[in-house]
């Protein structure tokens, strides 16, 4: 991988990588005859100088850029309906998406609200409401800022509902980005722990990708390049960051999204309520569990281990060392090991489990999850 010159690539949309490819972004408007985009990102970002300099250079070439921030850390559906009612006001032309799966989702589910003006989860893929999504979006581009989700490069939301926690799917092939802006010059100066909590995202999309049940050849040749991605470059992204590093990363993230077209599992239904019962970052919440997860698939899919052992390199190649590798890699970029470090309380193994189980991931584990599965994990990982 070069990291001084941005190349382009087409797949699965337009891909514009490399240091200082955001800059491309006003000429990209100018070109498409978009002057009022609806930026959306979330309250943090906002306020990072490098975002200013985004809204100052659209603004110096007349563009006319508004900011909606106003998003939790874990969307729900009323940020989707806020961000809506300011396209409105504000009368935009295009959404741009800038900064991690929070903002991406949210970004994402506007576009589809744009025209389709029913209840939000009517949409909701898990109940085929991708039929419904019949009518034109507006302009959508993408601009991640951690390497995580690989939110730039997908086709859904993953959006909540306020009252229930629950997660919804909106998905649609319409949601994809026109073009992804993918800069790791934006990812420098990410804080250690989200280097490290969104680069595990991206290792377990990586991972379950490769290990779920669906028959998906290509999406498993991307899943171990981008483990070995992350096994070469998340150490020194979260504790020495170099624009090697972070690109390496940022690659990785992107590709654990493609893969996990085919699926994801067990790690994902664990992680997925402890972000909407108790608002834990998901990156972290699936760092976490990961190994007790893969330990759990192990028996059973010992080959599919083997191939994962030998793409980290490790001289043991079985589950077993993936697991171990697993708690070390976490031991590194200082995430804990146990759930009750990060304020899981026995109280609330019960309704993790519920939840858990009621989840859309675990369906493509490689082997069925029961919801006394889920309960044993959540005890395990106490």
């Amino acid at each position: 991988m070069i990291f001084d010159k941005i190349h382009q690539f087409n797949f699965p949309t337009t891909i514009r990588f490399g240091a200082g490819a955001v800059k491309e972004l006003p000429a990209y408007l100018t070109k498409h005859n978009l002057i009022a985009p609806l930026i959306v990102t979330d309250p943090t970002i906002a306020q990072l100088p490098f975002f200013k300099r985004i809204v100052e250079d659209l603004k110096a070439k007349g563009i006319s850029a508004e900011v909606f921030n106003d998003i939790h850390k874990n969307p729900v559906k009323s940020d989707v309906y806020k961000g809506t009612d300011v396209w409105d006001a504000t009368h935009r032309d295009s959404i741009v998406g800038i900064g991690g799966g929070a903002a991406l989702d949210v970004a994402r589910a506007i576009v589809l609200r744009i025209n389709h003006r029913e209840d939000l989860f009517k949409y909701d893929d898990l109940i085929g409401g991708d039929i419904y999504v019949t009518n034109d979006v507006p302009h959508f581009i993408t601009i991640p800022t951690t390497s995580g989700t690989g939110s730039e490069v997908g086709r859904s939301a993953i959006i909540a509902d306020d009252e229930t926690h629950q997660k919804k799917i909106l998905f649609s092939p319409k949601l994809m980005a026109q073009i992804v802006f993918a800069d790791p010059e934006l990812t420098m100066d990410l804080p250690p722990f989200i280097t490290a909590a969104t680069g595990m995202d991206a290792l377990t999309h990586n991972m379950e990708a490769y290990l779920a049940k669906n028959f998906h050849p290509m999406c498993d040749g991307i899943a171990l390049e981008g483990i070995s991605l992350i096994k070469d470059s998340l150490k020194r992204a979260t504790n020495n960051p170099d624009l090697e590093s972070r690109s390496k990363m940022l690659m990785a993230s992107m590709m654990g999204a493609i893969a996990f077209q085919k699926g994801l599992g067990v790690v994902h239904s664990l992680a997925h309520p402890l972000s909407s019962l108790l608002d834990t970052h998901h990156g972290l919440a699936n760092a976490v569990n990961i190994p007790y997860g893969m330990q759990f698939n192990i028996a059973g899919f010992e080959d599919r281990f083997k191939k994962i052992a030998r793409t980290l390199e490790l001289k043991d190649e079985s589950g077993e060392a993936v697991v171990k590798y697993l708690f070390d890699l976490n031991t590194k970029v200082y995430i804990p090991h146990k759930l009750s470090d990060i304020g899981v309380k026995n109280e609330h193994i019960e309704t993790l489990a519920d939840l858990a189980f009621a989840d859309f991931a675990h369906p493509n584990n490689p082997k069925p999850v029961s919801r006394e599965d889920f309960k044993q994990l959540y005890l395990s990982a106490l």
